[in-house]
């Protein structure tokens, strides 16, 4: 399946996989992606253990690299099948996240796509954490998505808590509703009643916005954990991708374990692109 356009400009996507069924769909989506936007995928799994590992049990680590090999191999086959350039990289590293962020750095990548949750193996830390810490570091743009990814996106959801971060989020979703001529969905959340105004007066900032460009657009404001709120209003309105800042009003350097992002990452029924704020 192809995008019926090119959601945003992505020369160079970073597609990270650990061989398991839950980063298939990090791999269809980015193959999708890469076919419509005439990119370049650069294919990267990290062999995560304890590198004294290696004098331990040479044998397991040479098996479990060819194995890794074997599976890169299909995926490249798959990509020449559809026309895409494709450059698989296979690391060792004690740190997955930093393997990945440190090839996103030095490749000048665009997109990084990943899985929700991988497989644990030879101290393999679960992709999960992986994918929190890389949202926290990376350079780039982050996109999450399930085993089971619906394409194309043709109902695309923005929460916004009005922070530059959500700032940056928003500029995106714009653009890839333009490209996409997708339906876009606004979402706010109080914490409690008296914060109601306040989530109100980001929803409608939104929406003006919108009219101006002649943009249709829903907005829904609701009383509760602003992730909760988000996933809920996903599932109710089917929405095919959720669009947020990487961090919220705090401004903090990384993302936070417990975060409205990684929660919504992790209960979220669709992908989840996850913007970062240029400085």
């Amino acid at each position: 399946m192809t995008f019926p356009a090119c959601p945003l400009a992505m020369e160079k996507l970073l597609v990270c996989t650990d061989s398991s069924p839950a980063s298939k769909g990090a791999v269809v989506t980015a193959l999708a992606l890469a076919r419509t936007c005439r990119s370049h995928i650069y294919l990267l799994q990290v062999l995560e253990y304890n590198l004294g590992y290696t004098g331990l049990a040479p044998e397991a680590v040479l098996q479990w690299e060819q194995e890794v090999a074997a599976d890169l191999a299909g995926i490249e086959a798959e990509a020449q099948d559809l026309g895409v350039s494709v450059k698989s990289i296979i690391r060792r590293a004690d740190a997955a996240y930093a393997a990945i962020v440190d090839e996103a750095q030095k490749l000048g990548i665009h997109l990084i796509i990943m899985g929700r949750h991988g497989k644990h193996r030879l101290g393999y830390l679960l992709m999960g954490s992986v994918t929190e810490r890389v949202i926290g570091l990376s350079p780039a743009n982050v996109l999450v998505v399930p085993q089971e990814s619906p394409l194309p996106w043709e109902r695309v959801l923005i929460a916004s808590d009005g922070s530059p971060y959500s700032e940056a989020a928003w500029e995106a979703a714009l653009e890839m509703t333009r490209r996409l001529d997708a339906r876009l969905i606004g979402v706010s959340a109080a914490r409690e009643e008296g914060e109601l105004p306040e989530a109100e007066a980001v929803v409608q900032k939104m929406l003006m916005r919108a009219n101006r460009q002649g943009i249709p657009m829903e907005i829904h404001v609701s009383v509760g954990a602003p992730d909760d709120v988000i996933v809920q209003i996903a599932h109710d309105k089917q929405a095919n991708l959720i669009i947020v800042g990487s961090h919220g009003r705090t401004g903090l350097k990384r993302l936070l374990m417990g975060s409205i992002a990684a929660r919504v990452i992790g209960s979220s029924p669709c992908p989840v692109l996850v913007v970062k704020r240029r400085d």
